[in-house]
């Protein structure tokens, strides 16, 4: 039997608890730590996942051998010196999304994994999602047809648990990095890479309250609306919004190929097909989808990964990606929507 991997997990807010649930039953995993720089939040997400140590020392953590591997789950523009400071530890990272601030840092970080030979990889949770992984097969199998194009939305009323998001020194990207990064990220990982972008932004609320009362300006874009034109022709509408208070769950994914189309996560369901020619009939076909914990099939995933019993998936490049669609994004909104081609990453 192959030695137990120990995970640290540092950062205790929000996502904490989808990577502590997901990794608590899998099987020859050991979660050994919480980190965070608030002791109580450490101390109530070990409690609640029955992690035996919690503190605010990543430094104690790191250099310990019994720590195999380390979530990095804090703000966004601590990312690069967390996961570099595990990664220069021997620590394989799995590092949240987006991946940094800029596309400059993703480099650096990519650099110290090369440079230290521990692995890197980036938290894209919606590429496991059950639906993903049967549309991917369904595309694959050419039951669709050539997809043309693709209508995307990533929608959530946006967080109300912190200020840091709504900063732009901190989140310069706002909606694009916290929400948008997950679309660009299946859009690349489902249909190859985006070749050129146009795009607007805009702040529809400029105040926030959060849930503790507090009344936080809005710093960065709410609100963006994005066309990409993949290296392939296909052509992807993107919509982006932290102000929707209901109507997608995470994302909404519709697409269209010369022979049928899929939706994901619709009011159709999880997914639906019409492909009438493998089918068989012109009616919607909801096929049925393993249910299993929500990030289990991702971690599990990582964990084999690292174990050598599964491929390491190329996510540190494409959180690079990700970063240089945003700036693309940015800088087309900036030029009245002009398209731009998006740097090689």
């Amino acid at each position: 039997m192959s030695a137990p991997i120990g995970v640290a997990l540092v950062g205790a807010g929000f996502i904490a608890d989808y990577h502590l649930a997901a990794l608590r039953p899998l099987p020859g995993v050991v979660l050994r730590a919480v980190v965070s720089r608030d002791a109580a939040r450490a101390a109530a997400a070990a409690a609640r996942h029955g992690v035996a140590q919690a503190g605010t020392d990543m430094a104690e953590v790191l250099a310990r051998d019994d720590v195999q591997a380390v979530v990095v789950a804090t703000p966004d523009d601590t990312h690069e010196a967390v996961a570099g400071a595990c990664l220069r530890a021997g620590k394989a990272v799995l590092l949240q999304k987006p991946m940094a601030t800029d596309s400059a840092a993703c480099r650096r970080l990519i650099a110290v994994a090369a440079g230290t030979g521990a692995d890197l990889q980036v938290s894209w949770m919606h590429r496991h999602f059950e639906e993903v992984a049967a549309a991917r097969e369904w595309i694959a199998s050419g039951a669709i047809g050539r997809v043309t194009s693709v209508r995307l939305r990533n929608a959530t009323p946006g967080p109300d648990w912190g200020a840091w998001f709504f900063a732009r020194e901190r989140v310069g990207g706002g909606v694009v990095l916290q929400l948008g990064a997950h679309g660009i990220d299946l859009a690349e990982h489902l249909f190859g890479p985006i070749a050129s972008v146009s795009a607007r932004t805009a702040t529809l609320v400029p105040q926030r309250r959060l849930a503790d009362g507090q009344v936080v300006d809005v710093e960065n874009p709410d609100s963006a609306w994005a066309t990409y034109t993949l290296a392939g022709g296909i052509v992807v509408s993107h919509e982006m919004s932290m102000v929707e208070q209901a109507g997608c769950d995470r994302f909404r994914m519709e697409i269209y190929g010369t022979g049928g189309t899929l939706w994901l996560r619709t009011e159709r369901g999880r997914l639906a097909v019409f492909a009438p020619a493998r089918l068989g009939a012109r009616g919607w076909f909801a096929p049925a989808l393993p249910e299993a914990p929500l990030g289990q099939r991702h971690h599990a995933q990582w964990i084999a990964s690292l174990r050598d019993e599964a491929p390491r998936e190329d996510t540190a490049r494409a959180g690079l990606r990700g970063l240089l669609v945003a700036e693309a994004i940015a800088g087309s909104a900036a030029a009245g929507g002009a398209e731009l081609a998006v740097k090689e990453g």
